[in-house]
């Protein structure tokens, strides 16, 4: 079995507040990539865009997005990776969905809240990092404003590539493709960072740039800015642990622990 992941990023406008529309659309988008895929990655909130609306737009985890991410995993055969408004235990999280095509899952909730959005007042902040398997790779997936905080995302031996699904804007782009190369260099990763583009509810205008960035910092693939895009790559773990061998910089790291 070939050590290498074949992944699809969907960079996509999203249409406001509207999940029917959303899903449509992305049921279309899932219908365009390539059959070898093995994994698809959608951006932040792709049912709703990135709202504070959590009351009138959160779904429980048995509920229509849910079951769609379900039915379309199977349906193609291919993992699939999003970001949905989830209501539990009367609270809301901005919660990352990781479903296989045999109905397993994996969720993370995103630990950091954007405060200048005033997110942390309508969400309720994760406390755990997720690391799932794919083959032989260990994936670590976060949330946009996660990307801001290292310590956070620090590479303790226990991933191989970290992604990233966001709703970032354009007005700090240089700061996201910036930081995407910074946490490739330091965790020795590969990192992919998946962005939307268009305008939002808000009046807020996002760029894309979604990329596929190696552990030394090189960018191995990237979208068109401002477009609708698929972008479809393959990363190599005999390469990145080839790297890694050649160039150990994690045995010089420091050890901590996240409270």
């Amino acid at each position: 079995m070939s050590n290498n992941l074949k992944v699809s990023c969907i960079q996509s406008e999203l249409i406001w507040e509207n999940v029917d529309q959303n899903l449509k659309l992305f049921s279309d988008k899932i219908n365009q990539v390539p059959n070898d895929t093995e994994l698809i990655i959608l951006p932040e909130m792709f049912t709703t865009g990135f709202t504070m609306n959590a009351v009138k737009m959160a779904e429980n985890m048995d509920g229509q997005t849910f079951s769609w991410m379900k039915a379309q995993s199977e349906k193609h055969n291919k993992i699939i990776i999003g970001s949905v408004i989830i209501k539990e235990n009367e609270k809301y999280y901005n919660r990352c969905i990781t479903m296989f095509p045999n109905g397993d899952y994996y969720t993370y909730d995103k630990g950091h809240l954007f405060q200048m959005e005033k997110e942390h007042e309508d969400y309720t902040k994760g406390v755990r990092k997720t690391i799932f398997k794919q083959k032989d790779w260990r994936i670590c997936t976060l949330i946009c404003y996660d990307l801001r905080f290292p310590v956070w995302s620090r590479n303790q031996n226990d991933y191989d590539l970290l992604i990233y699904i966001a709703s970032w804007p354009e007005s700090r782009r240089e700061v996201w493709k910036t930081l995407l190369k910074a946490r490739a260099i330091e965790n020795q990763t590969y990192v992919i960072g998946v962005n939307r583009v268009g305008n939002d509810g808000e009046g807020i205008t996002y760029s894309g740039d979604t990329m596929v960035i190696g552990p030394k910092g090189e960018i191995i693939s990237a979208t068109n800015d401002y477009l609708d895009e698929i972008l479809n790559t393959e990363i190599s773990l005999d390469e990145l642990n080839k790297f890694r061998k050649k160039f150990p910089v994690w045995i010089d790291a420091d050890d901590f622990k996240i409270l």
